[in-house]
C-alpha cells in the first residue's frame, strides 16, 4: 500500500539495484563518511555543474574577440532594429500614461 505524501518531509526516496547500492555503500565507507552525506554530496556536485553548463555562455576565444569588436564597433541600426526601437518607445510611452 503506498505512503501518503507528507508536504513538509525532506527526504527523498530512491530506488536503487542491490549491486549499485553496494557500490554506494563501499564508497561513502572509503570516503569515512555515511551513505546520506556521500550521496547528497556528489549529487549536489553534479548538479551545480549541469546548472552552470547550462546557464553559462561559453565562447571560444575568437567569438569572445568578436563580441568585444561589436561592443567596440556595432554596426549601425538596420531597419529591423529602428522599427522594434520605435514600437517599444510607443509602448513604454502607452505604459508610462
Amino acid at each position: 500500500m503506498p505512503r501518503a505524501a507528507v508536504n513538509d518531509n525532506n527526504r527523498v526516496a530512491l530506488r536503487v539495484r542491490p549491486a549499485d547500492k553496494a557500490v554506494i555503500v563501499r564508497a561513502a565507507a572509503l570516503a569515512q563518511t555515511d551513505m546520506t552525506t556521500f550521496i547528497l554530496r556528489t549529487v549536489l556536485r553534479e548538479a551545480r555543474s549541469v546548472i552552470e553548463e547550462h546557464e553559462r555562455v561559453k565562447l571560444t576565444r575568437r567569438d569572445s574577440r568578436l563580441v568585444m569588436e561589436l561592443l567596440d564597433n556595432p554596426p549601425a541600426p538596420n531597419a529591423k532594429l529602428r522599427k522594434a526601437a520605435r514600437a517599444m518607445d510607443a509602448k513604454n510611452e502607452r505604459a508610462a500614461k
